[in-house]
């Protein structure tokens, strides 16, 4: 075998990386390419990529999804506060390696292999490339359940998350759905689509090829309002969308908004047969419950169509409750060189999965569905 670090995935065998991934659209060879063709990632961004490949008599067998990083944006998994400790005491937190797929806190394969004992050597392999370019730790963020048990089975330092989900229990309207939430959630939901409707507003979703320059440029527009009313900087380019329509056509929903004959809002959606992830969305006009409409309503309706069974909503939201989303348990792994920080860093996530399972307790007693009987 011949382990490496690559320059970037797009110098890599699409077919071959694909073949290595667990099928999601955000994994595959285009959507990490395309990161890198935009200028998302790359040279300005602090995120420098640099997959890990391993090979056998040339052929991709195992690789990781790996960045250098020098800074904590774009991960959703926060250690802002390890940062800050570290620089107190002296040392140099970044760069830092992250094995995840930028600004995308979905679950998902992270040690790509088919061969368990290849994930193992690959896990191995990330903390001796922290030993030999000195870097401060390593960091495997939402890795799927067989990646997990792997890191988990070396010693990785684990810490637990909460996200929401819906799962399309294989409704045949979107007023089944509704009947099977408690009374209060169901006439909320009606009277939030109500308004939108009221508004004048009229949702179009749109697919692959019907999603034109006009369509990415104006949904570009809505991206970076949103981050400007927040005070922040967008994460992807222009160009990134563009790319993401060209390289994946079947993979993207796009829903617009519109009113009195003008777009005013859109919501960008990445999907495969069994999962729709919710990732994007923005507005140029304030319309009340608009948000709800275009990011959650209609994504259900198109995953009760097209017989999809779960729509990931992404990162943080307990208002997801109300539209039917339940929370389910995150992870990631992390590897700290130093060992003094280490053992205060395992000693804090320890304490910390005490407070998010009783976090996701509350949520579980929250769930908006009826009681049976």
């Amino acid at each position: 075998m011949e382990i490496g670090i690559a320059a970037s995935v797009s110098e890599l065998d699409g077919v071959q990386w694909d073949a290595l991934s667990d099928g999601s659209p955000l994994l595959s060879h285009a959507f990490l390419s395309a990161l890198e063709h935009s200028g998302s990632v790359g040279e300005g961004t602090g995120w420098q990529p640099m997959p890990l490949t391993v090979r056998r008599d040339g052929k991709l067998i195992g690789a990781v999804p790996l960045y250098l990083k020098h800074h904590s944006y774009g991960e959703y998994v926060f250690d802002w506060s390890w940062a800050g400790a570290y620089t107190q005491h002296g040392g140099e937190y970044y760069p830092k390696l992250v094995a995840a797929v930028p600004f995308t806190p979905i679950t998902g394969s992270r040690l790509l292999a088919h061969d368990l004992m290849l994930q193992a050597h690959m896990a191995e392999v990330l903390r001796d490339t922290v030993q030999r370019l000195q870097l401060s730790s390593a960091h495997v963020l939402f890795p799927d359940e067989q990646s997990a048990e792997v890191l988990s089975g070396l010693g990785w330092l684990r810490r637990q998350g909460v996200q929401f989900r819906w799962h399309n229990q294989g409704f045949a309207s979107f007023d089944e759905f509704l009947m099977t939430l408690t009374h209060d959630k169901r006439k909320k939901i009606r009277q939030e689509r109500r308004k939108v409707d009221t508004a004048g507003v009229i949702c179009r979703r749109l697919l692959g090829a019907e999603i034109g320059e006009r369509e990415w440029d104006f949904f570009y527009k809505c991206y970076v309002n949103t981050y400007l009313e927040h005070r922040s900087s967008p994460y992807l380019t222009q160009a990134f969308f563009h790319e993401l329509g060209e390289r994946l056509p079947g993979n993207v929903m796009l829903v617009l908004a519109e009113r009195d004959g003008r777009r005013i809002g859109a919501a960008l959606n990445l999907y495969d047969t069994d999962c729709l992830y919710g990732r994007y969305w923005g507005a140029l006009a304030y319309v009340p419950n608009l948000h709800f409409e275009l990011c959650y309503y209609q994504a259900q309706v198109f995953c009760i169509e097209r017989g999809i069974r779960f729509f990931e909503g992404g990162a943080q939201g307990e208002h997801k409750l109300a539209r039917g989303f339940v929370a389910r348990e995150t992870c990631s792994f992390h590897h700290i060189a130093h060992p003094d920080f280490e053992a205060a860093i395992r000693h804090f996530v320890s304490r910390e999965a005490v407070g998010v399972s009783h976090y996701q307790q509350e949520l579980d007693e929250r769930a908006p569905y009826r009681k049976p009987g």
